[in-house]
Parts: C-alpha cells; sequence; structure tokens
C-alpha cells in the first residue's frame, strides 16, 4: 500500500543557481508563502521542487540531484501534489500533459471558442471534476446501503460548497453555476455559458479552486506560482481562506508580489528568500 505523507516539513537546495546560495527552507504544515524582489529565486525555488515530484517513482529517489525534502511521516514514500501557476507562465506544465491530450484538449475547445493554455487546465480539471462526482456518489450509496444517511449528506457538503463558493465570487455579474449537470456550466440573464466563456479572472480563480475541490479532502501540496495575476484585489484576498476551506487537509506553498494575498491574517506565513539562504 503506498504511503502518502501528510505535508513537507522542510525544503534544503544545494545550488539555486551556478553553485551559489543554499536554501534550507522550514515549513508549515499549512500555509507557506514565499516573497522576494523579481529575479531572486522565488519560482526557481518551486520549480527546482516540482520538477524532482514530477519525474515519478518513489520518493525521494527522483528528487532532482540536490533537492532534499523532508516530510511528515519521515517514511512516506509518496507526495501528493497539484500546481498552479500564473497565466503567463503556465507553458511547461500544459506540455507535460502529452501530445495526445492537448491535441484531444485543443480539438474540443475549438468548437467552443476556447484554445487558451487557461481554457485547457479547465479542460483538463472538467474531466478530473467527473471523475470526482463519480467517487463522491458511489461512496454515497456505500454510506446508503449501510444505513448512513447522515455520513451520506456530508459527503456532498464539499461539492454544494463549492458550487456555492463559486456563485458568491460570480454574484456581480449575475452569473451562477448549473448545479443539475455534471459538467462545470453557468447561467447569465438566460443564456447559458461554457468555463472558456469565462474572465480571465474567473477562469482563473475557477481552475484554482477546482484544483483543490477534486483532491476531494486528501493530503496534497499545493505549489502555486504568483496565482494572484488577473484577480481582483477582493479575491486575492480571499484566496487562501477559501483553498483552506475547501481542503483543511492542504498543505500551501506559494509565492507572490502581492499584499493583498496576505491581508487576511497570514502575514506570519511570509518568508523572505533572504532569510532561507545560506552562504555556500
Amino acid at each position: 500500500m503506498q504511503k502518502f505523507a501528510d505535508y513537507i516539513k522542510r525544503i534544503e537546495i544545494d545550488a539555486l543557481w551556478s553553485g551559489k546560495k543554499h536554501i534550507v527552507w522550514e515549513l508549515n504544515p499549512q500555509v507557506n508563502i514565499l516573497s522576494g524582489i523579481n529575479g531572486v529565486g522565488k519560482s526557481t525555488i518551486l520549480n527546482k521542487v516540482v520538477k524532482g515530484l514530477a519525474a515519478g517513482g518513489e520518493f525521494p529517489s527522483h528528487m532532482l540531484k540536490g533537492v532534499r525534502l523532508e516530510v511528515v511521516p519521515e517514511d512516506a514514500k509518496w507526495i501528493r501534489y497539484d500546481l498552479i501557476r500564473s497565466l503567463d507562465s503556465n507553458l511547461t506544465q500544459t506540455l507535460n500533459e502529452g501530445e495526445g491530450f492537448l491535441r484531444q484538449a485543443l480539438s474540443a475547445l475549438a468548437g467552443v471558442g476556447g484554445g487558451s493554455l487557461l481554457d485547457i487546465q479547465l479542460y483538463n480539471l472538467q474531466r478530473k471534476y467527473l471523475d470526482y462526482q463519480v467517487n463522491i456518489g458511489n461512496r454515497i450509496i456505500e454510506q446508503l446501503q449501510e444505513g448512513n444517511a447522515e455520513a451520506a449528506q456530508q459527503l456532498s457538503l464539499r461539492k454544494k460548497r463549492f458550487q456555492d463558493m463559486v456563485d458568491e465570487l460570480f454574484a456581480e455579474t449575475g452569473k451562477r453555476i448549473v448545479r443539475t449537470e455534471n459538467e462545470i456550466r453557468f447561467t447569465q440573464i438566460g443564456e447559458v455559458l461554457l468555463p472558456y466563456q469565462l474572465s480571465s479572472g474567473e477562469k482563473q480563480m475557477l481552475a484554482i479552486l477546482l484544483t483543490v475541490l477534486v483532491e476531494d479532502d486528501q493530503p496534497y501540496v499545493l505549489f502555486m506560482d504568483e496565482p494572484e495575476v488577473s484577480l481582483h484585489i477582493e479575491w486575492q484576498k480571499r484566496l487562501i481562506d477559501l483553498i483552506v476551506e475547501l481542503n483543511p487537509h492542504v498543505q500551501i506553498i506559494l509565492t507572490t508580489h502581492s499584499p493583498a494575498v496576505v491581508m487576511n491574517g497570514w502575514l506570519d506565513r511570509v518568508t523572505e528568500v533572504s532569510d532561507i539562504t545560506l552562504a555556500q
């Protein structure tokens, strides 16, 4: 049986650039925010960790040379993780899905006016959302068969809360999720909208919340590289709170330039790159 980590306890990187800058970052089990000026190495730190995890196989044998992670529990062999990037920097992530997936997504999106990198990400999340609903539905049936009506009802609450969140966030433009369909659809003044017809900020927020929802309340590490791009300031303020509410078992590791992201009580979780950089 695979043994998954609850969270990453420590990130250590021997050389951030060409043998310079030794990084040691002690992490909080829930929220970790990396700050610093452009070019100081925020994204590089995230990219080195994610690239190692993306290689696949048992942890830690597949990690990049010079990148070491300590996890809880310490004998865990697998790390569940997701990655959210800003709108202008997710091409590599998309290509990593595979050429076949990319062709399939572009073909499906061509008929609905989509095709941006964020549209492709939402297309992939739609598929994961369908799988999530099937899994939840099966577990609800099992609970009902065992006479556990209250437990069955509890299983449906997370999806409902996700829908309520999105309706609340999009209320200013009159958009609401269609709750009678399995795929994500919206109504606006009597018209049905696909996710690909949303604004860039709406797409970005939907992609983040969908990513967290389909984690299905499991321990995950959520890496986010400047996720606030295109989000208006009120959404930036609520971003971390919404994520933690949707999955209380998630560990957030994010980079940001926006003071708004930390305004709702997260200032003490901010780490400057200079604070975790040791001389070689």
